[in-house]
């Protein structure tokens, strides 16, 4: 009998399906060896040795896993395909005692990238062992983040107060969420208009052109500042002649997009479904391990042979060749894998609809996104037949832009926002009717906060974490109430998350520095790939922090002293100074006594000023006040939980606005 374990008991579900009576399939669930969580569990004087402990919930399941080692023939770890799993298959070799040497028992590692029979029967054929090199990378990672997590935290401790905490990439991701609120906070917006005509063209058809020139020089979206400008064009132009001066009809081709990486199915679930990175991580999972899907941590792009065939014979019967064109697309990261594929189902005969009932409805989003977004890849290019039309009218020129779609090719499956504006038939030397001059008031807006998918293209842009790490960098900051959401999903930063990244920043540059990072991710890299040992790389790393961290310290301990600030109040328990403390929810009045006294004015946060509306409660009478939530603001009555009257705030409609530059 040969023993193959797994990490999850869905994926041993699925695997068993696939073996004979000679293969018992066992899962580990997750990690069976971890660091302690109460202490740092890495000797930093003996080459940073870690000190690994199987954790409480572990126990039990590791035993029934010996148990069940001591009888098989051999053991064979079918763990992830990457770096973690290749930990974890370490681990499980460390845990199970498979490397005493009297324990003589082949040991088998088998990796594959879809749980498919044939993958699977593979896999077993070609048997490996584990790559050391991978179980090092991780292992580094695992060192330098509770390094960090565990060395740095508690000098903001000293700063402010416990239970915060820095992060090595967490911290990055804080900061750039950061920096852009602070953008979005200076920004001053700056008005402009825009002139548009409504013209008629012979044939009778009528169609709109914007203002786009003056003098023969094209003019700049703020060239037109103030309505005073707009009203000066429109009166020039009331006794102008209309004429097209070139009509220029092309044919353009839209390419489809390549299959999702771990990085891009993120950003898509979030856009498209509204899923968060780690909620579309969670189904992914799901549906790889019940073989509808190929490995969902990977930042390759390509696709195997197999793949290739498969999607040209399923488009070639469903929609006929002329839809179908081969395509293979690079990866632009310089880390990917390319011996890893692409996200994409197993099989493309699969259709969405035959997994209802089989998998969640989220699970089906999902998958119909992965399923199209993998045809798509390999469909012929969408076609449009689109015309830009000049115009002059006296001293100023007019712009108008036609398309109309002549194929829709990859769009039939993966259908995007196409926005066709169809243009009559007009040749140059048209003479043309005006019907109409519109000018429209507009204002700059300012850069676009980030959103779980905006953020992540930027984290992988700029080498930040890999794929297996965006969810949990994003959750992580969302847990510590470092950011919030508001109604449009958008990443807002709270008062104690600025005042943690400006910490991180004055005092610890090089934690929250993005070209820092994204170097120790290369080195993390070189590690996996032999260039580089993890041992003195850890220490390259650590050794200046830790001389920061002892200076640092003693400095935030006496910052935190000196800003002690007073309140008129007395304790009505021991009769010390009452003062104001800052904790995770805010501004609290304390007593200075602490902590001999632990007296608090619990109810004097509800009496904080806040901003009143001016209106009275339509229930009680109460004052009505703006509050915020994890939602953004909102209207309530002051008299709150007596009365819990609330409203959502009246949006005025804005005047037409565009991105600035």
């Amino acid at each position: 009998m040969k023993l193959v374990i797994v990490e999850s008991p869905t994926k041993a579900k699925t695997i068993a399906r696939y073996l004979g009576d000679e293969f018992v399939v066992r899962s580990s669930f997750g990690h069976v060896r971890d660091l302690p969580k109460s202490e740092l569990g890495i000797d930093v004087e003996h080459d940073f040795k870690p000190s690994y402990v199987v954790p409480t919930k572990a126990k039990k399941n590791l035993s029934e896993l010996k148990k069940e080692a001591a009888k098989a023939d051999a053991v064979i770890l079918a763990t992830d395909p990457d770096r973690e799993g290749e930990a974890i298959a370490w681990h499980l070799v460390q845990a199970l005692g498979l490397d005493k040497p009297k324990t003589k028992k082949p040991v088998e590692r088998i990796a594959f990238h879809e749980i498919t029979e044939q993958a699977i029967k593979h896999a077993l054929a070609k048997p490996g062992t584990i790559d050391e090199q991978l179980v090092d990378a991780q292992q580094a990672r695992r060192v330098l983040d509770r390094l960090v997590g565990y060395k740095v935290s508690p000098v903001l401790w000293k700063r402010y107060w416990r239970g915060l905490s820095a992060g090595r990439v967490q911290s990055v991701a804080l900061r750039l969420i950061v920096e852009r609120e602070r953008e979005v906070q200076a920004f001053v917006p700056a008005e402009y208009w825009s002139v548009t005509a409504s013209l008629e063209a012979p044939a009778g058809s009528a169609f709109d052109a914007q203002l786009s020139a003056r003098d023969g020089a094209p003019l700049d979206k703020l060239a037109v500042p103030d309505e005073a400008t707009a009203k000066a064009i429109v009166t020039e132009l009331g006794g102008s002649d209309w004429k097209i001066a070139k009509v220029e009809r092309t044919e353009m081709s839209r390419m489809p997009h390549a299959p999702f990486t771990t990085s891009t199915m993120q950003q898509e679930a979030n856009r498209r479904l509204h899923f968060s990175s780690r909620q579309t991580m969670t189904l992914a999972q799901g549906l790889y391990e019940a073989g509808f899907i190929t490995y969902m941590r990977t930042d390759s792009v390509n696709l195997s042979e197999e793949a290739l065939a498969k999607a040209k014979e399923f488009i070639g019967s469903q929609w006929g060749d002329r839809y179908h064109a081969r395509r293979k697309f690079r990866t632009k990261s310089k880390s990917a894998q390319e011996a890893h594929e692409a996200i994409r189902p197993t099989d493309p005969a699969r259709l969405p609809e035959s997994l209802q009932g089989d998998v969640t409805p989220q699970q089906h989003k999902l998958y119909d996104l992965i399923w199209r977004r993998y045809l798509a890849s390999q469909m012929a290019e969408a076609t449009f037949d689109t015309a830009a039309v000049d115009i002059s009218a006296g001293r100023y020129g007019f712009h108008a832009n036609g398309s109309v779609m002549k194929f829709d090719g990859w769009l039939k499956v993966y259908p995007t926002k196409v926005e066709e504006a169809v243009l009559p038939e007009l040749a140059a030397g048209d003479a043309l009717n005006l019907r109409e001059l519109r000018p429209e008031q507009h204002f700059t807006k300012p850069p676009a906060r980030f959103n779980e998918a905006s953020l992540i293209k930027t984290l992988e842009k700029e080498g930040i974490g890999r794929p297996s790490t965006y969810a949990s960098i994003i959750s992580t900051i969302l847990i510590r109430k470092y950011v919030e959401k508001d109604r449009s999903r958008a990443l807002i930063p709270t008062e104690i998350g600025m005042q943690v990244n400006d910490f991180l920043v004055e005092n610890f540059p090089s934690i929250v520095d993005v070209k820092f990072t994204s170097l120790m991710e290369d080195e993390l890299d070189e590690i996996a790939e032999g260039k580089r040992k993890w041992i003195p790389t850890i220490r390259e790393f650590f050794g200046p922090l830790a001389e920061r961290i002892t200076q640092k310290t003693k400095e935030a301990k006496e910052a935190k002293a000196s800003e002690v600030e007073t309140t008129d109040k007395i304790c009505d328990k021991c009769g010390s100074p009452m003062v104001v403390k800052r904790g995770r929810f805010g501004k609290f009045i304390a007593c200075s006594n602490f902590p001999t006294c632990r007296n608090v004015l619990k109810e004097d946060k509800a009496k904080q000023e806040v901003e009143k509306v001016g209106r009275v409660c339509p229930e009680d009478g109460g004052e009505l006040v703006y509050r915020r939530s994890r939602f953004g603001k909102f209207i309530a009555c002051s008299n709150f939980p007596t009365c819990r009257y609330t409203e959502k705030i009246a949006k005025e409609k804005p005047a037409a606005e565009e991105t600035a530059g």
